[in-house]
């Protein structure tokens, strides 16, 4: 095991706190005992069920599993559908077309409901506006909004006629958005003017002209949302304004059937190698294991539950777990633009008192952010309608756990902690919570239908009470097809370290009852505020400067973001007296790749560790982030090179 494993267990093995169940809660939870034996009994059987059961199909399927090609699954392949028509037709023919989908509340505070009948309405418009622009079945469109309604309508608009959404995180550069466009080949962006964010306004449709103008897409169209309503450039003839083209077009429309592996988004991700890596989805086993896990683990009673997820639409969380999980099970949930304290830090417990919200997911950094500013915050407002509390993105740690089952809990909701990833497309690994004993700061156990392990270096399971990597042994529904565009990446990223079995690059533990506690990434990604950011994408931005000769940057554990970024850079000895260099640095960071990545420390060296090959002992650096005695420093060219940087760490 590496150092990070062993580091993290001991924090862990004095937790003995365990929460079972009320009994009130077990007896009306959706998830009960015989879940486990069903999918014990027939693995692959229990999936194909949960498919029909849940989803309205087209054709209905007969097969399972293929895993002929592995490690590329198939589930379902002779079933069609429509992911649109099961996230909102289906609801509006049941008769529920009058249940509020969303409740939307702008950070300004401008505030729409949005019934399922209305839903269904904006997105057939939207389906019929992207037709008219020449959007057909396996074309690729690029979404870069803010956190709006129409960011979910964009989504499922191309699912509704089988274009392939691939949304980018409004917070991420004019760089980070014309890779992507690039990689994904998309020729149209559904973008905004601007968005919202601590009172300022995003200027989204800049980032976007931006992005074209470096060249080399095939974007001839944009559709703008007129969200701030600032002044924007106008491009005629490619630029196209959403509300018109969407009045314009037919108010009802078909939905496509595609078959159930018809890819549905592609979603990029930092990866090792620096350039970001497309994750595919396809539609119905992600749809399915989308909606099974959002009925089961969150508890959703349809017409009942006020569920809110803070995640945005431009990570998985927010595709999962606001626009199709959610959706498909018929839930009503609360969508907001904003930031925890815009205008003031008790704003989401006033939208929870508001909305009388029961189902709140959110992240350990946001649960972290509001400890910091004080239980008195929360407790100006009133939180009884929560019945049930969710965190997603990163383990939490069991103190922030506690804080969130009193203060926003009041010491009654179960909570469910939460393990999954972008790769997986859904929930894996959690507390079901009318059957879970729960322990602060533990996942626990896999779902019903998910085969989950800790294993050695040589891919052994360990034993209760060791630490190890997490991997998954065996398929599940909602799985990604791949990396887009390159086979061999997906198999050498995720299938070549422990052969057969998918490696989710995560260290985890075993508790003395086989519970898993995730102890964070193992190799070169950071988890900064649940964001998984690549150490080569950010170094090769700071040595993109012209200042920079070279760079080294590692994760150190932060209390309130999880992981912070930390970087060590040589500058070229013209830039050696330049001024305030650091916050040039930082600035240029956030301008390369989005203002998630800018390190939080940034440390100028004459040297950096290198090994007598070159290589850069980042674990070294990593000590010194974190303020221990720096390691074994004997296979360095030069060991008094981390003298100097402790001391230089140490003056900063």
């Amino acid at each position: 095991m590496t150092n990070d494993l062993s580091g993290g267990v001991d924090n862990l093995l004095t937790e003995t706190r365990t929460f079972p169940p009320s009994a009130e809660f077990a007896a009306q939870a959706n998830a009960q005992p015989e879940l486990f034996d069903r999918a014990a009994a027939d693995r692959e059987g229990f999936w194909l069920e949960q498919a029909r059961e849940l989803l309205t199909w087209r054709t209905e399927p007969t097969q399972s599993l293929d895993w002929s090609d592995a490690p590329v699954a198939r589930w379902f392949a002779d079933g069609t559908l429509n992911a649109c028509e099961n996230a909102v037709d289906r609801h509006v023919a049941a008769g529920n077309g009058d249940r509020v989908a969303i409740h939307f509340e702008g950070e300004p505070g401008d505030r729409r409901d949005i019934t399922y009948a209305e839903l269904l309405e904006q997105v057939s418009r939207a389906a019929g506006a992207l037709e008219a622009n020449g959007v057909t079945k396996g074309d690729r469109v690029a979404i870069y909004l803010p956190m709006i309604p129409e960011a979910v309508v964009a989504m499922l608009a191309c699912a509704r006629i089988g274009a392939v959404h691939s949304v980018v995180f409004g917070g991420f550069s004019a760089d980070a958005l014309h890779s992507r466009i690039i990689d994904g080949d998309a020729r149209v962006v559904i973008t905004a003017d601007g968005g919202w964010r601590r009172g300022k306004q995003l200027p989204l449709k800049r980032a976007v002209d931006e992005a074209i103008a470096k060249g080399g897409t095939a974007v001839d169209r944009v559709l703008v949302v007129r969200r701030t309503e600032q002044d924007v450039e106008w491009t005629e003839g490619r630029d196209v304004d959403w509300a018109e083209a969407l009045a314009a077009a037919p108010a009802t429309h078909e939905p496509v059937a595609v078959e159930a592996e018809h890819p549905l988004y592609i979603l990029y991700t930092s990866g090792t190698t620096g350039k970001p890596k497309g994750i595919v989805h396809t539609t119905g086993g992600y749809l399915t294991q989308s909606q099974y896990t959002f009925r089961y683990v969150f508890d959703h009673k349809p017409g009942q539950d006020v569920y809110w997820c803070t995640a945005d639409v431009g990570w998985v969380t927010g595709h999962s777990y606001v626009a199709y999980g959610p959706l498909a099970d018929g839930a009503t949930q609360v969508l907001y633009e904003g930031t925890p304290d815009a205008p003031h830090q008790g704003r989401w417990w006033e939208i929870v008192q508001r909305y009388g919200v029961t189902l709140l997911y959110t992240s350990p950094t946001a649960i972290r952010t509001c400890m910091k500013w004080g239980e008195q915050i929360p407790g100006e407002f009133d939180l009884s309608s929560l019945r049930l509390l969710g965190s997603v993105g990163e383990p939490i740690n069991p103190e922030a756990w506690m804080w969130y089952r009193r203060v926003i809990g009041g010491e009654r909701t179960p909570i469910v902690d939460t393990w999954w990833q972008t790769e997986t497309g859904a929930i894996l690994i959690s507390p079901l919570p009318g059957i879970t004993s729960t322990q602060p700061g533990s996942a626990t156990k896999p779902l019903p239908g998910i085969e989950a392990d800790v294993v050695d270096d040589a891919g052994n399971p360990v034993e209760n009470g060791q630490g190890g990597y997490l991997v998954l042994s065996s398929p599940w529904p909602s799985m990604t097809r791949g990396i887009w565009g390159d086979r061999q990446r997906f198999v050498d990223t995720y299938w070549s370290r422990f052969p057969g079995k998918y490696f989710a690059g995560d260290g985890a533990r075993k508790d003395d009852d086989g519970d898993i506690w995730l102890l964070g990434r193992v190799d070169d990604v950071m988890n900064v505020s649940g964001h998984r950011l690549s150490t080569t994408e950010i170094e090769s931005s700071l040595v993109s400067h012209p200042s920079v000769a070279e760079a080294a940057v590692v994760g150190a554990t932060d209390d309130t973001t999880g992981q912070a970024v930390v970087a060590f850079v040589i500058l070229r000895q013209e830039a050696a007296e330049a001024a305030d260099i650091v916050a040039e640095l930082r600035a240029h960071v956030a301008k390369e790749i989005g203002p998630i990545a800018k390190p939080r420390d940034i440390l100028v060296v004459a040297d950096l560790p290198k090994t007598r090959s070159g290589k850069i002992m980042r674990r070294l650096l990593r000590d010194v982030a974190e303020g221990r005695e720096a390691g074994d420093v004997t296979t360095l060219a030069d060991s008094s090179v981390m003298d100097q940087i402790s001391k230089g760490m140490a003056a900063g």
